[in-house]
Parts: C-alpha cells; sequence; structure tokens
C-alpha cells in the first residue's frame, strides 16, 4: 500500500490509509457507482414528496463480525458521530431537524428545509466516509479512537496479526451477505474471492518493485513514476490508473498560531510557491501531470482559473519577498512537516521549503514518517510544544469536486474545521449557498466566488494535479476502478 498503517478509526483522520482499511472492515448504507450515481448498498430510500423526510431501510441479511444483526440504531450512532468529524456530514446536520431509528431497520431523517445533498453526503466515497459501526461503539467520543474493530463489510481485521509498520491482515467474512448486483466502483456486490488479505509495508519502493516482479507481493499501490518502465516492460505485470478523476496535491498552512496567522504572510507563501517545480519533482512525467489552477479540479463543472495567476505561472517571487518584508515576519522558523517513507508526498516539502527560503522564510523542514505526520497534523498545540505550521498532502478528485465535499475549505475554525483549522464565517455562508442552489449556473458563479476568496485568504496551496497509476501481477483479475481505491473485494487471484 501507498503507506502503513497506524491509525485505524476511520473518523479520526482523513488519510487514505485509514480510509483503505475502513472499505475493508465496514461497510456503508449508500455508495456510488461508476455513472456517478447514488445506489442502494446496506440500505434502500424514500424521499417525501415535499423533500423533507428521508426514509431508509436496511436489507435483510446484515450482521456486524460479532454475529449480532444490524439495526438501524446502530446506524443512526454511526451517522451522527460521522457527522461531528466530517465537513460533508457537518452541512447535512445544519439542514437536520431530526435523525432518529423509527423501526428495527429503519430510520428517517427529517429536514429543516431542502436539501439537495443528502444522498450524496450519506453515500460520499472518500473520507471522511461515513461507515457503519455497532451502537456501542459508534457512542465513542467522536474525538477518541473506537475501542475496537467490528463492522460488517466483506473481510474481518485481524487484530492480533496487526503489526503497525510491519503488516496488516483482513480475512475472509462468510456471514456477509453482498449485493446481487455486479460491481461498479464502490456499489454493488461486494464479493470478497479471496479468504484473506495482508498489507505488507515496505518504505523501499525499489524493494517493492523486486518483489512484484518476483510473485512475492501481487498488488503495489502507488508505484513512483521513475519505475514504471520497468513494470511496463514486464509482461507478467499490469499497470495501471484506478481513479481517472485523478488527485490533487497541496499544502495547509496552521492558523492558530504566528506566522501563519497574518494573511500578508499567508500571501507571501502562495506567491513563492510554483506548480510546475512541485510537480517535477513529483511526477516529473507530462503523461501523469497537469498544471490546474482549479480548487475544485481541472475538467469538472466548477472549474474556474480563478486567482491562481502567480501558481500556475509561477511569477510571484519578486512580490513574495516584498510581501513578507512588509508583513512583520520576525524570522522565527516555520515548521514544515515532511514525511520520507511515501513516494507520493516526499517532494511538496522539500520544494515547498527551497521556495519559501527564496522568499525569506526561516523553515525547518522536519522529517518524520508519514503516519507521525498524520498524528501531529491533529494537534493545536503550538509549533514549539509538538504543533507545526505546514504540511503537504494530497486529495482525490472525488473529495474536492465542490464546496460542500472540499473539507479543506471548512471555516469553522477549532471546533469542527479541518486541519489548520480556519476561522472564517464568509466561507460558510458561501458554502451554505452552495448547499442550497439546485441551478448549476448559479452553482458556477458560488463555487468562483468561493476560490476567489480561497486565494484572497490563502485557505491552502493548490500545487497542481496529478494521476498516480497502480501495478499488479496477471494473477490477479477483477481490480476495481473508482475514486476510492483500491478496493479487495471482486478480486480473483489464481493459483
Amino acid at each position: 500500500m501507498h503507506s502503513d498503517l497506524r491509525v485505524i478509526d476511520p473518523l479520526i483522520t482523513t488519510a487514505y490509509i485509514t480510509r483503505d482499511h475502513g472499505y475493508m472492515v465496514y461497510d456503508t448504507l449508500l455508495a456510488i457507482d461508476s455513472d456517478f450515481k447514488v445506489q442502494p448498498q446496506m440500505a434502500s430510500w424514500t424521499v417525501s414528496d415535499d423533500k423533507l423526510t428521508y426514509t431508509f431501510t436496511l436489507r435483510d441479511g446484515l450482521k456486524w463480525h460479532d454475529g449480532a444483526a444490524v439495526t438501524a440504531e446502530d446506524c443512526v450512532a454511526s451517522l451522527k458521530r460521522w457527522a461531528k468529524r466530517d465537513g460533508m456530514g457537518q452541512k447535512l446536520m445544519d439542514f437536520t431537524a431530526s435523525l432518529e431509528a423509527t423501526g428495527p431497520k429503519t430510520m428517517t431523517l427529517k429536514l429543516k428545509e431542502p436539501y439537495g445533498l443528502v444522498l450524496e453526503s450519506i453515500g460520499k466515497p472518500s473520507s471522511l466516509v461515513p461507515f457503519m459501526m455497532p451502537k456501542r461503539i459508534a457512542e465513542t467520543p467522536a474525538d477518541k479512537a473506537i475501542p475496537e474493530q467490528i463492522g460488517s463489510g466483506p473481510f474481518k481485521f485481524v487484530q492480533t496479526e496487526f503489526r503497525p509498520g510491519v503488516k496488516a491482515v483482513y480475512e475472509k467474512f462468510t456471514d456477509y451477505v453482498p449485493r446481487s448486483e455486479p460491481a461498479s466502483w464502490l456499489a454493488g456486490g461486494k464479493v470478497a474471492k479471496v479468504d484473506r488479505v495482508e498489507w505488507l509495508t515496505m518504505p523501499d519502493s525499489q524493494t517493492a518493485v523486486n518483489a512484484l516482479q518476483s510473485g512475492e507481493i501481487d498488488f503495489f499501490e502507488a508505484p513512483p513514476i521513475d519505475l514504471l518502465p520497468a513494470l511496463e516492460s514486464n509482461d507478467e505485470i499490469v499497470v495501471r490508473v484506478l481513479n481517472s478523476l485523478g488527485l490533487q496535491t497541496l499544502g495547509r498552512m496552521n492558523f492558530l498560531y504566528p506566522p501563519f496567522d497574518n494573511i500578508k504572510v499567508r500571501r507571501a507563501a502562495l506567491l513563492a510557491m510554483n506548480q510546475k517545480d512541485v510537480l517535477d519533482a513529483l511526477i516529473g512525467n507530462p503523461k501523469y501531470q497537469q498544471i490546474c489552477g482549479a480548487i475544485f479540479g481541472c475538467g469538472t463543472p466548477l472549474a474556474t482559473e480563478v486567482g491562481s495567476e502567480s501558481l500556475v505561472k509561477g511569477n510571484g517571487m519578486a512580490e513574495a519577498k516584498k510581501l513578507l518584508a512588509e508583513s512583520g515576519y520576525d524570522g522565527k522558523p516555520i515548521v514544515v512537516m515532511a514525511p520520507t517513507d511515501v513516494a507520493a508526498l516526499k517532494a511538496q516539502p522539500v520544494v515547498a521549503a527551497q521556495l519559501l527560503r527564496q522568499a525569506g522564510f526561516n523553515v525547518d523542514l522536519q522529517s518524520t514518517d508519514w503516519q507521525t505526520v498524520v498524528t501531529r497534523r491533529a494537534s493545536q498545540k503550538p509549533p514549539a510544544e509538538g504543533g507545526w505550521n505546514m504540511f503537504f498532502t494530497n486529495w482525490v478528485g472525488a473529495d474536492i469536486a465542490n464546496p460542500v465535499v472540499h473539507v479543506t475549505l471548512s471555516g469553522r475554525g477549532k471546533s469542527g474545521g479541518w486541519f489548520g483549522w480556519p476561522d472564517d464565517p464568509e466561507m460558510e455562508k458561501l458554502r451554505d449557498a452552495f448547499a442550497r442552489s439546485t441551478d448549476l449556473a448559479e452553482q458556477k458563479k458560488i463555487a468562483a466566488e468561493i476560490q476567489a476568496r480561497v486565494f484572497e485568504q490563502v485557505t491552502y496551496l493548490p500545487l497542481g494535479q496529478y494521476n498516480g497509476p497502480s501495478a499488479w501481477r496477471k494473477e490477479l483479475e477483477g481490480v476495481l476502478d473508482g475514486p476510492a481505491v483500491p478496493v479487495f473485494w471482486n478480486i480473483e487471484k489464481a493459483d
């Protein structure tokens, strides 16, 4: 996998390795298919004529891994915990009057006013995913890790074999009853066709490439681009992009502490960035990278270049130096977290640190593994006490597609925002306006206003788009495409 697994509560972090773990163990009420349509997964639904009441009914045969039946009360508790952590869930609850179990297999969601993203919220495919858990687990406080891994998905987590940094193991849940429809992205039948899946940690990419070629491993999620020729020339290996929506790579500042609590300093950092430098270091192959000034992704209905000139043209360094000098920045080091064990996250902090230094910043580049970054970025302590000033990550296209799902845009501050915690009531007003709108032209207008505000306030640093192919041995069949991959149901392995 692209990272080792350490954090195993899928609502504690948006890290994709934890999301991927979640899809192994847990199931969802709804799911997205390859036509971008929301489909029933654990539950079907009906909607009242006034669009204010949604009734969800669980399908038969659903069991937890401990043998108990899945109930509506379990699912209501799961949705409520998810909604406390997830930006799209928070927005859904803003419009919700009540959510309760109205029968053993029935739950009812009543709205204060019509809201067009109810199904898209409950069926969202990526971080944070509304995974279902038993009530006793889902009632764990949202800021505390759950005590055990009991889901109702196609695989069971083997806790006794879990060795963080080494291996995670999953076994087929023999009581899982898949849907009858063919698998399509995250919808349809989740048929576990292998008895056991092992995720092995291999921090050195060349070692992983060698292991794939020799048959020691079957699947390599994110081989570095510079090692692809060796895999592409091997007749026993398949190399393919599984997520056609691609990824956006980005930088995030901590708004709580100096110097990035100062908008002039944030602006100077933005002007210093250059998407081409970042993408060339990260990918280095035009086939897989794209300079893109659209915060909702290039080629999408909401794409616009508003405010992105310096990023896409790389012409802002002189102004960055001038603005930083005027900002009152005192020269104290800024702590930039730099993971060393994930190929898709190594280059960004190194390139950004150099650009920041050119602009006049004093940069303290602190190298750790990615899981340390995942844990540390959740800390609201000052940088001198184990906190941070800047980190870098990647979002899949499904996680940035609109202003509601794009959790990086949240302006809820310390109480409900994403890591970095900007407090921006105006941004929340714009996101609410988008959520209420049903007209595409109006949505595009609001999205452009939101993008303008992102660059005005420097909510984050969009650093370009890229695609990352996966590689696997031809003995594997049934590898699924999708917006949140890899998933391991539907895969068969020849003897």
